[in-house]
């Protein structure tokens, strides 16, 4: 018989006296992998699917070492198929899987040397048997780990699919205020996302997409930087509405709440990637989640309006935001009304826009002089000058339809577009 030969029917006789306590082999290396990885320990469904996995992969390749197969053109045991796609279903990092396979063969290799010892072979003999188990056993893990990963990477893409439509119904239902016999709390679980807590959402959109499939990603990039900046008490909720646009919510804690828009606006401002953003305003509770959504649409449906290619951030709270929203986004007249209500000072020169400004701030600031000259940095005479100049320039008193004066100068500062002659 060759060395070749001897070799592998020494090695089939260590198989074959392994073999009646392959049970016992089976939950050494399962527990050996549990204690290492932590991650894999899961519910007693997930550990019991491990040990199936485990024990297919050994007979496999006891059956191969036993009978001289070449592991190369082995398919992957079907428990061990099973077992990736679960993990996957888990978001189980795929590097765990990885790592479980690499401790199963170091342990099933130390099983096999303390029974080739056991065995009283020649110190040659034991060597080439171990070093024929050890090639076998690393070349199997090699071509199984590339089946599993593959079915876990595909699993994995079509169940956080399957999730993303799930979960994006269910924001949908709760946005249009639809009855749900479920709790906040079952509901939070649902969304992996704390509905009890303050909700600041956020409309995100590229003005200028120039990259396939990956505003979203820049978006979601974002999302996370800005949450981790506000000091989220968990997770943002991220949802794509579609190719181009995201609606996303970050949970705050009420001592984060008031400095949150702001605190977004800056960051928003000085990363040059940022996407446009319509804020909405911190709300407490499932109620606040939807009325947040509900105002942040409404600061992007006025940011459309106004910025048309350019990046901008628009929240709820800013001055005129309100209002113009609650024109429902049809400004197609609005040029003639505020042409009706401010008269000459609605033309679109430079020296217009200075008296608009004075008066908007003026009329704001409780019509008093004294407290509109700072905000100007003007003198006060200089505030009281500008003032009669753009009431003389409007051609009638304030008192007769200041209301309306009010609006009409919150929608050239919001919208300065429709000041142009060809706004419409």
């Amino acid at each position: 018989m060759s060395g070749t030969e001897g070799v592998s029917s020494a090695a089939s006789a260590v198989i074959v006296r392994m073999e009646p306590r392959a049970a016992e082999v089976t939950d050494a290396v399962r527990d050996v992998i549990l204690a290492q990885i932590p991650e894999l320990r899961g519910d007693a469904q997930l550990v019991q699917l491990l040990r199936a996995s485990v024990e297919g992969n050994i007979a496999t390749i006891f059956a191969a070492i036993r009978h001289g197969i070449d592991v190369a053109g082995v398919t992957a045991p079907v428990a061990a198929l099973e077992y990736a796609r679960r993990l996957a279903q888990h978001d189980v990092t795929p590097n765990a899987l990885v790592r479980a396979y690499r401790l199963g063969q170091q342990e099933l290799l130390r099983l096999v040397f303390a029974e080739v010892r056991a065995g009283g072979l020649d110190a040659d003999t034991a060597l080439a048997v171990f070093e024929a188990t050890f090639t076998a056993t690393s070349q199997y893990i090699d071509w199984i780990s590339e089946q599993v990963i593959e079915v876990y990477r595909q699993e994995l893409d079509r169940w956080r699919e399957s999730r993303e439509r799930i979960r994006g119904e269910q924001i949908r239902r709760i946005l249009a205020r639809t009855k749900d016999s479920r709790g906040v709390d079952e509901l939070s679980s649902t969304l992996r996302y704390p509905l009890r807590e303050y909700s600041l959402a956020v409309v995100m959109w590229y003005p200028k997409p120039v990259l396939e499939r990956g505003e979203l990603i820049g978006m979601e990039r974002f999302l996370h930087a800005a949450a981790k900046h506000l000091g989220a008490v968990s997770s943002p909720l991220f949802m794509a509405h579609d190719r181009q646009t995201a609606w996303a919510w970050i949970p705050l804690a009420p001592a984060a709440v008031d400095g949150a828009v702001p605190a977004l606006r800056r960051l928003a401002d000085g990363d040059p990637h940022a996407p446009s953003l319509g804020i909405g305003a911190p709300r407490r509770g499932v109620g606040g989640f939807v009325r947040s959504h509900e105002l942040a649409e409404d600061a992007r449906a006025v940011a459309l309006r106004a910025a048309g290619e350019d990046r901008v951030t628009v929240a709820s709270d800013d001055t005129g935001v309100v209002i113009a929203a609650m024109l429902g986004g049809d400004l197609s007249t609005a040029g003639v009304w505020v042409r009706e209500v401010l008269g000459p000072l609605a033309e679109p020169t430079e020296s217009d826009a200075h008296l608009r400004h004075s008066l908007q701030v003026f009329l704001e600031a409780g019509s008093s002089f004294t407290a509109a000259a700072p905000v100007l940095h003007l003198h006060t005479n200089t505030v009281k000058y500008r003032v009669r100049k753009a009431v003389e320039r409007r051609g009638r008193p304030l008192e007769e339809d200041r209301l309306d004066v009010e609006i009409a100068l919150l929608l050239c500062r919001r919208f300065p577009a429709i000041l142009e002659p060809n706004w419409r």
